[in-house]
């Protein structure tokens, strides 16, 4: 009777708050827009909070970092981004998540639940002075969770300090479970509470119901998914190529704007050429989803190659690496045409998906493409300039 009794009350105080179960995280931590100076995490909550991060150098976690727009606190929401700013550069730190539930949130009271404290991760900031280091390239896995694992237990020999995610990890985008279970989940768990991923959009990451979405759960410099940053002697240009057909084309029902993005784009990559970083790399590497090449069949194609390859010849790029073909294949320089060499990774099926690995060392570029079934597809060594 008294056990009854007991459960009884416990019901009651469940149905009083609202909630039938504890406060959790759906997804995460997971590492984005890494820089010299800061780290932004993210992670995802079944229920509304109020989140922050706390983070150290040493045992004790003795500092904190919260997100605030205008004079308030971020509140009220399940994804959460809390960039960690005026750290050290090369320098490694110990961090952990916390959530505050929100049970109510009223004009002058707002009601708290519980709080929730994530396991400890660390992550490492970037330094444009570090000599040498590696990062892999990922593209068109179109969901194919098996194949981001096996192709990240491949580059599991030796380490690396990013990972980037060349568009079409997913294919239309439909609502966030699907952004969850295709991205977040599977590289939280793998690589993503210590290793950043820099997410660059694909062509099929343009289509469907929930694409407009995708950058709330990143963290892209200035809102945008073209940019610039840099690690050890290289400095990366992002770029978004958009889609491959033209902005009339029935499948976007008039809903797409690619043509003026594009140009966009290239009046930023002008001025891009024209920064200190950028001249004064030892090595400027593009990445894109959509390779500029020349096409009689593919618009977009062939707009990215009409204004971009100029540029890249102009500004004396060193290496580009693209996907979307589904045919991976290493493409030397071809002058006058293209001064640089081009890796497009290849495609989700069986024997034809890859991952490629640049390791950075030695005043060089050491290039390796290789298939999910572990045989080399490629190589290429660029010197430094």
């Amino acid at each position: 009777m008294k056990s009854n009794l007991r459960i009884s009350l416990l019901l009651l105080a469940v149905l009083a708050s609202g909630k039938a179960w504890a406060l959790q995280v759906v997804v995460g931590p997971y590492l984005q827009n890494p820089t010299e100076p800061s780290m932004t995490v993210m992670w995802i909550t079944d229920s509304p909070c109020t989140s922050w991060v706390e983070y150290g150098t040493g045992e004790t976690l003795d500092q904190k970092a919260f997100h605030s727009r205008h004079g308030l606190l971020d509140a009220g929401t399940t994804i959460h981004r809390i960039p960690i700013t005026s750290l050290s550069t090369h320098q490694e730190y110990r961090y952990r998540i916390c959530s505050r539930e929100i049970l109510k949130f009223e004009p002058y009271q707002v009601t708290y639940g519980e709080t929730l404290t994530g396991d400890i991760c660390s992550f490492r900031t970037l330094s444009r002075q570090k000599e040498s280091f590696s990062f892999v390239v990922l593209n068109d896995l179109h969901q194919r969770n098996d194949l981001l694992a096996g192709l990240l237990q491949i580059a599991a020999a030796q380490p690396y300090d990013l990972v980037f995610l060349n568009g079409d990890i997913l294919g239309h985008i439909e609502d966030q479970a699907q952004v969850i279970r295709h991205v977040l989940q599977p590289c939280s768990s793998l690589f993503a509470s210590r290793i950043p991923f820099v997410y660059i959009r694909g062509n099929h990451e343009t289509r469907g119901k929930f694409a407009r979405m995708l950058p709330d759960y990143l963290d892209l410099p200035e809102s945008r998914y073209y940019y610039s940053f840099g690690h050890g002697p290289v400095h990366f240009i992002i770029l978004d190529g958009g889609e491959d057909k033209e902005d009339s084309h029935r499948e976007y029902s008039g809903l797409a704007d690619f043509d003026a993005y594009r140009k966009e784009q290239t009046r930023w990559l002008e001025k891009e050429l024209q920064t200190e970083p950028f001249q004064q790399a030892a090595f400027r590497i593009v990445l894109v989803h959509i390779p500029p090449m020349p096409s009689e069949q593919w618009h977009g194609t062939n707009d990215l190659y009409n204004q971009w390859r100029p540029l890249f010849n102009q500004g004396k790029i060193d290496l580009m690496i693209s996907g979307h073909t589904h045919e991976y294949a290493v493409m030397p320089p071809d002058p006058p045409l293209r001064e640089y060499p081009m890796i497009i990774g290849g495609g989700p099926q069986e024997g034809r998906a890859t991952i490629i690995r640049v390791d950075v060392a030695g005043g060089r570029l050491a290039v390796t493409m290789t298939r999910d079934d572990g045989v080399t597809a490629g190589t290429v060594q660029v010197p430094g300039r």
